[in-house]
């Protein structure tokens, strides 16, 4: 069994506005990585991610940037000593909307692991629906939430 999922969503924005609403810091802290992120999703940087809900911080290695197309990352598996693999990317569907799609895989097969990839999944779920409103709407749904 191959342990991975992937969740998507549509945004009715256009591709590069919804790219860079991952790709940049200051728009990612908006609606995501409440405590903020250390600087943009460049190919070959780590950056650390900070949650207002979660104490650690969230150190992410930026392993391949397509500008407007694909991201992707590695960061440790939810205290396991290995990594996973996220790659997300965005498609254009027209001019004004734009297809992100969230993958994350790696994971050993055994039970804890198998709940950590759940967990995940729910969390990159969140993501996009917190991009959504954000982008679409202006509205920071984690404000409060946690």
């Amino acid at each position: 069994m191959d342990l991975k999922f992937q969740v998507q969503a549509k945004i009715r924005r256009p591709v590069q506005e919804v790219f860079n609403a991952v790709y940049d810091p200051k728009t990612l802290s908006g609606y995501f990585t409440t405590g903020g992120a250390s600087g943009p999703l460049d190919e070959g940087k780590k950056v650390i991610w900070r949650f207002a809900d979660y104490p650690e911080d969230i150190e992410v290695a930026v392993t391949k940037v397509e500008p407007n197309q694909r991201i992707v990352l590695e960061w440790q598996a939810m205290d396991r000593p290995y990594n996973t693999t996220i790659e997300m990317t965005f498609d254009s569907i027209d001019s004004g909307s734009t297809l992100v799609k969230i993958a994350e895989s790696g994971w050993k097969e055994n039970q804890k692991d198998l709940d950590s990839s759940y967990s995940n999944a729910q969390g990159w779920m969140h993501m996009v629906c917190c991009m959504k409103a954000y982008i679409e709407h202006g509205i920071n749904l984690r404000d409060g939430m946690f």
